[in-house]
């Protein structure tokens, strides 16, 4: 398979292999990932399903260093995620939107998703080096709604692209790897709305892969706990730091509370590559403060300062980032990034 240079080399490059090396390990086979580990742990489930699943939880922290199976008798842990995944579903909580609707009888919420529906499923080769080639798994509909969305044609038609069952999930992961993939990279539209069924095709999987969560991660707290050790690399954006702006441009209330909490849980198992895409009139009150964030909060992370914004969808309906940015304005962001100390440039100027 041809690869990008940069996608080649990223495996030597040193901020990759202190970033990310545990999922570099997965990628070659030389670990496991997270999702076969959660295979061996085993639970006894009793009153509360949730205490079960930090009692597995820390059973699968201390399996990182090699088991080949942990608890005895009882459940799986990745079944036990399955169930409360469907469990959250049957009164929607997936997302912080927290619907109450039931997503398994086919009642509508806010994303409008049901049933799982595929736009598409390819090897991606224009990914952040470590990611690329990337099997992507593109899932149609979206909880956002925002007026610059460059995928509108999927993430708001979520009736576009086909149905598919879990194991049908499964099948094409497994294909996607068998062909090259380095990893299962799920994204959108928005991977959360699909959760339970994501969870349930890991069950199905014959093949080894890191698990990519491409994430606007607007997930609720309970959904984030499940996908703790499920996902190898979290790939969220960061969009916002100014919530009038989130609801403005994306019509989503509590942004920043939402997306600050869900990162520091996802910074405690898994490694991280974050996007920011920059927009035009938003470096000082949302680029500036989110980098800081990040140096602060999960300094160990690769962030991607990403300049490719440019108007789509209905973003000329608002005169301020009806444009691309402007070189001054990446170079501001550029220069707080160095001057932070973040590692951005392997994954940023690719």
């Amino acid at each position: 398979m041809w690869m990008r240079p940069d996608a080649l080399m990223a495996f030597e490059v040193q901020e990759v292999r202190e970033t990310l090396r545990r999922y570099v390990d997965v990628v070659l086979g030389k670990e496991r990932p997270l999702f076969r580990i959660a295979q061996m742990v085993r639970v006894q489930v009793k009153d509360d399903p949730w205490e079960a699943h930090e009692e597995g939880m820390q059973m699968l922290r201390e399996c990182l260093d090699g088991c080949e199976r942990s608890g005895g008798e009882g459940i799986t842990l990745l079944d036990l995620k399955v169930q409360l995944a469907k469990k959250l579903a049957g009164r929607c909580s997936l997302c912080e939107w927290k619907c109450g609707i039931n997503r398994l009888n086919g009642e509508i919420g806010v994303c409008r998703v049901t049933r799982p529906r595929v736009s598409s499923a390819f090897i991606h080769m224009g990914e952040e080096p470590p990611i690329t080639p990337s099997g992507t798994i593109f899932f149609s509909g979206c909880n956002f709604k925002c007026v610059f969305c460059q995928n509108w044609d999927i993430s708001q038609y979520p009736k576009s692209g086909r149905e598919a069952t879990s194991e049908e999930l499964a099948s094409i992961m497994d294909s996607l790897r068998y062909r090259g993939a380095r990893n299962v990279n799920l994204v959108g539209g928005e991977p959360t709305p699909n959760l339970p069924y994501i969870i349930e095709a890991l069950k199905y999987a014959k093949a080894d892969f890191p698990v990519v969560w491409n994430s606007n991660m607007y997930m609720s707290e309970p959904a984030t706990r499940l996908l703790l050790g499920v996902v190898d690399l979290w790939l969220p954006d960061f969009k916002y730091w100014d919530d009038e702006h989130a609801r403005k441009y994306s019509g989503i209330p509590r942004y920043r509370e939402t997306v600050t909490r869900n990162l520091r849980m996802a910074y405690t198992l898994g490694e991280m590559v974050i996007r920011h895409l920059v927009l035009p009139n938003h470096v000082e009150c949302c680029t500036i403060p989110i980098l800081r964030w990040i140096a602060e909060n999960v300094p160990n992370s690769l962030v991607n300062i990403m300049e490719q914004y440019r108007p789509e969808y209905k973003a000329y309906n608002y005169r301020e980032i009806a444009r691309r940015p402007k070189k001054e304005e990446l170079r501001r962001a550029y220069e707080e990034a160095d001057r932070l100390g973040l590692k951005w440039r392997f994954v940023s100027l690719f």
